[in-house]
């Protein structure tokens, strides 16, 4: 059975499969699972790579369904590097990944862990084509993920969910499905032709960059009112202002560029939110 469309062997075969891994989608999903890891205070380290691989199982699902859905569904992509049965295969080793995690879970946590890492295979595997013909859906479904993997990762350490990894959870579902919005942007025109209605579809470019901005807005404003609520360690607020110096930068960028610049800033606002409860911890407020 073949498995990458350019040729066989096990080199050919592993860069086929490995391609369908995009360290920039990648890598927020995994970050956000060890960073619900460490608000919880104590990481125990086997529960928290469990985690991060169910997460890891998760996205590459979704990112082999929308290779698969945009190369032979759509015909939307020029070249695609798995062949379909490589596709199926690669599917169902990623399916088969989830669940045995969630197996794992069940036995070392409970099914409420359990109930926190399926739906984020159910959003991959429908992104494509289901969830992304919806304005709603196909904004928040990355954002939604990544919110889960955080709580996930809190819960499989703690066994309970608490108001500040519920805040954090919700302000990276908002400023994701701002940062989103302007990546789909990029699509605007093929997206009209099919019918498949983005934000940037169903509005236009120029309301969805306003709707874009607006919803990181509110999320960095969320950022520093629970901060002064102390809910959030003050010096969360340097995430605030590391982020918004890079929104004011990309407000000034085309879509790819914006894209670009906007997933790099959130990397930086996470790093500095993880700095910020090493340093001052929220055993306090959790």
């Amino acid at each position: 059975m073949a498995i990458a469309r350019d040729g066989t062997g096990m080199g050919t075969t592993a860069r086929a499969l490995w391609s369908q891994i995009h360290p920039v989608f990648m890598t927020p999903p995994l970050a956000a699972s060890l960073f619900g890891a460490i608000l919880a205070g104590t990481v125990a380290p086997l529960l928290a790579a469990v985690h991060v691989v169910a997460m890891f199982a998760a996205v590459y699902t979704a990112h082999v369904k929308d290779g698969y859905v945009d190369f032979y569904v759509r015909g939307e992509d020029d070249e695609h590097p798995l062949t379909e049965r490589g596709c199926q295969l690669a599917l169902g080793l990623s399916t088969a990944t989830v669940a045995l995690c969630c197996i794992a879970l069940a036995m070392l946590v409970n099914a409420v862990a359990v109930a926190l890492v399926a739906p984020t295979w159910v959003i991959a595997y429908h992104h494509a084509p289901q969830l992304d013909t919806n304005p709603v859906t196909a904004t928040s479904g990355y954002p939604l993920g990544i919110a889960l993997s955080l709580l996930g990762g809190y819960y499989v350490q703690a066994t309970t969910i608490s108001p500040v990894a519920l805040a954090f959870a919700v302000v990276f579902l908002v400023l994701l499905s701002g940062i989103k919005v302007i990546d789909d942007t990029q699509d605007y025109a093929y997206d009209r032709s099919i019918e498949k209605r983005t934000v940037a579809v169903a509005v236009g470019p120029d309301r969805a960059y306003d709707v874009a901005y607006g919803l990181m807005a509110v999320a960095l404003v969320a950022v520093i009112g629970l901060a002064i609520g102390q809910l959030f360690p003050v010096t969360a607020l340097l995430a605030a202002l590391a982020f918004a110096a890079v929104a004011v930068i990309a407000r000034r960028a085309g879509p790819e560029l914006a894209t670009m610049l906007l997933i790099r800033g959130s990397y930086v606002f996470l790093a500095v939110l993880v700095a910020a409860v090493q340093f001052e911890p929220l055993a306090g407020f959790v």
